[in-house]
């Protein structure tokens, strides 16, 4: 496929600055710091606390499988975007709101209008997710996909990590609950410039291929793959143990902060190392996956995940909290962005949504599962024992990886 380099330019400035501002706003209300915090103040269920990273990215993943047909049939993927985004970004509006309020509607309700919020949150992005990755691989080459999604998260995690200090100092210079309100006012502001930005976005139309009468029917289809595609087995089967590697993420603040008494500030200042981390982490890993191995990367970020739950209950000392934090985000990234293309390399044009769907959705059990299990395990044991069967399950996540999986895009000659 050739590229008009004019519209090629067009299309690179606008989705970075979509993805910069996107991040500034997740920077504001973080899923892995600021709504933890905000929860905490509501409730001390260990369970309840963990289950908010896990029900964003649940909820990203579980609808893509569901999508795939009606995308797979699409001309333009930009409308659909456009549409089923505004439900990822509106419920931040609705953050606000409920942190308004929380001593007008008591608690409970505060709690309960919270989690629906989260849910209707990680849907969004679910309903949004599959096209959106098809539509990044429509407008940009197949051998810059890699490096393109790592220099956007970049910018992404860069302006995510300045948010976070905002938010740090925001929490602990404003009174509640009018400092919980800015941050997810700040957050939705920041949300719709980026959707103005990817309105920008210039998508050609593309041949949808006539049914052949030899074609099976969707779900059929999904089967076959299943049966008959064996690295990509192994690829699924990787990413559904990595998210029981990677449970005890979602417990590092609160864990910080109750056991080693980390301040509200430097729980921003680690949310943003973990940013700053990621927007070194992206571009290098991105370049090295798109001129070496998808494979390796994915290796390496399955051993950051290890090293960073180990480091996690071995360290006590609030300083050096940032080195879990680190490895978290090269772990992170590895298994975002490098996965996510890696995904991309499966099947041809008109088969990527089913693929897509198919690494997200049947990953999506685990996604909510494991930060369930981390949760029950921390309250009735300890968060250190969460952290041992995390790190467990980090390393069992690499036999797939190593012993099943190849680079999907170089055995079918288009590296």
């Amino acid at each position: 496929m050739r590229f008009d380099q004019k519209i090629l330019k067009h299309n690179v400035i606008f989705n970075l600055l979509d993805g910069s501002f996107f991040g500034f706003g997740l920077g504001l209300a973080s899923f892995s710091t600021i709504l933890p915090l905000f929860v905490a103040n509501l409730t001390n269920s260990a369970l309840l606390i963990g289950l908010i990273p896990a029900i964003h990215n649940v909820g990203w993943q579980f609808p893509q499988l569901l999508t795939a047909d009606r995308i797979s049939r699409l001309k333009h993927y930009k409308p659909w975007v456009l549409l089923m985004t505004i439900n990822e970004r509106l419920p931040f509006l609705g953050f606000a709101v409920v942190a308004l309020l929380v001593n007008k509607i008591g608690v409970e309700a505060a709690l309960i209008i919270t989690f629906i919020l989260l849910i209707w949150q990680g849907l969004g992005s679910g309903f949004t997710a599959n096209a959106w990755q098809n539509l990044m691989s429509k407008i940009i080459p197949p051998t810059s996909l890699a490096t393109f999604i790592g220099v956007q998260s970049a910018l992404s995690n860069l302006l995510g990590g300045i948010g976070a200090i905002v938010a740090g100092l925001a929490l602990e210079k404003i009174p509640q609950p009018n400092n919980y309100f800015a941050v997810f006012v700040g957050a939705f502001i920041f949300f719709t410039l980026s959707w103005f930005s990817l309105k920008q976005t210039k998508e050609d139309p593309r041949t949808i291929p006539l049914p052949q009468p030899d074609t099976l029917p969707f779900w059929k289809n999904v089967k076959q793959i299943l049966r008959q595609d064996k690295v990509f087995a192994g690829f699924l089967i990787s990413r559904f143990l990595s998210q029981f590697g990677m449970m005890a993420f979602a417990f590092y603040t609160i864990y910080a902060v109750e056991k080693l008494g980390m301040s509200s500030l430097t729980v921003g200042i680690m949310t943003s190392v973990l940013f700053i981390t990621q927007t070194v982490a992206n571009p290098v890993l991105g370049w090295l996956a798109d001129r070496w191995s998808r494979k390796w990367i994915l290796v390496f970020g399955g051993a950051c995940t290890v090293a960073s739950v180990v480091l996690a209950f071995l360290i006590h000392d609030e300083f050096w909290f940032a080195l879990p934090f680190i490895l978290y985000g090269i772990a992170n990234t590895a298994y975002w962005t490098i996965g996510m293309t890696m995904t991309l390399d499966f099947g041809n044009e008109h088969e990527k949504p089913t693929f897509v769907g198919m690494a997200n959705t049947f990953t999506a059990p685990a996604t909510i599962f494991a930060p369930i299990l981390g949760g029950l395990i921390a309250d009735r044991f300890s968060y250190t024992v969460t952290f041992y069967v995390s790190a467990f399950f980090g390393v069992i996540s690499l036999l797939p990886l190593l012993f099943m999986v190849h680079d999907p895009k170089k055995s079918r000659g288009l590296s």
